[in-house]
């Protein structure tokens, strides 16, 4: 038995289907991690939910900023995007059933020393509590009322964490972490607005740090797998290891063995030009 995390897709089932045959992916007794963002931008999003819903208990999956965006805009909310690429799944004839399962889907994901999230973490949450914070998100994207969820979740405000925050300003800042943060401020606060929030470190905003070099992060004691973030590429640390390689922009899509850490890699041909670092 070997577990496999997988870099972002963002609809090339192509790649995927043959990094599966390149490792020889056994779903009876193999594990996939898939990091978020299944879908959008890329020309395959329908075929790629069906495949990893289709795996069943071998796949894992966590949500990423272009999941929920499928989820909202098949609800009427949130603005759509000239780039989106989510006609087929939002016309297919299984739509209910596929967005039903993708909303069961958790942010977080913990298992032994390792731990999952599409973007990121706060650097004051320790893994216990975000496990927590996922749950109570989870909680309310499958309850009978989610739209309301859905109706107060996009933002960027509240910016920072705080054990007193409630009701959609708590789930918020839990979203906006775990699905679209990169950078930090020394306050702790997350910053998308500055020039340079989605650039790679060394042209990152000024007096910012990725979240996870920030020093003394609570969650250091667990090996965090995330994607999201093309512009950073790999990164194999101690306690990181970040696996959005670009496949959409004509990049690679990865896998890395975590019993090992054996890297896999299939190349991608280009389905979208960047507009910016995505």
């Amino acid at each position: 038995m070997a577990t496999y995390a997988i870099g972002d897709l963002q609809g090339c089932y192509d790649p995927l289907r043959r990094l599966f045959d390149y490792i020889g992916f056994d779903p009876a007794i193999d594990r996939a991690w898939f990091v978020g963002d299944l879908v959008n931008r890329g020309p395959a999003s329908l075929e790629v939910l069906r495949f990893v819903k289709s795996l069943g208990p071998a796949a894992s999956v966590v949500l990423g900023n272009h999941d929920l965006h499928l989820v909202m805009q098949a609800e009427g909310y949130g603005k759509p995007n000239k780039e989106d690429t989510l006609e087929d799944i939002l016309a297919a004839a299984d739509r209910d059933d596929l967005l039903a399962w993708l909303r069961a889907q958790p942010l977080f994901h913990v298992e032994g020393g390792w731990a999952m999230v599409h973007a990121g973490l706060l650097p004051a949450w320790t893994v216990a509590q975000a496990q927590a914070l996922s749950d109570e998100a989870s909680a309310a994207l499958t309850a009978a009322g989610y739209r309301d969820f859905l109706a107060n979740m996009w933002g960027s405000e509240p910016a920072a964490w705080s054990d007193d925050l409630a009701g959609w300003d708590r789930l918020r800042v839990v979203v906006n972490a775990m699905t679209r943060m990169r950078y930090v401020t020394a306050a702790g606060a997350m910053e998308f607005r500055a020039a340079g929030a989605k650039a790679p470190p060394d042209k990152g905003p000024a007096d910012c740090l990725p979240w996870f070099e920030v020093p003394h992060r609570a969650s250091a004691d667990h090996l965090i797998v995330c994607g999201h973030w093309s512009a950073l590429g790999y990164r194999d640390e101690a306690n990181v290891l970040a696996l959005d390689t670009g496949c959409l922009w004509g990049g690679c899509l990865t896998a890395v063995r975590l019993e090992d850490r054996r890297v896999f890699r299939q190349p991608c041909p280009q389905q979208a030009k960047p507009s910016g670092w995505d």
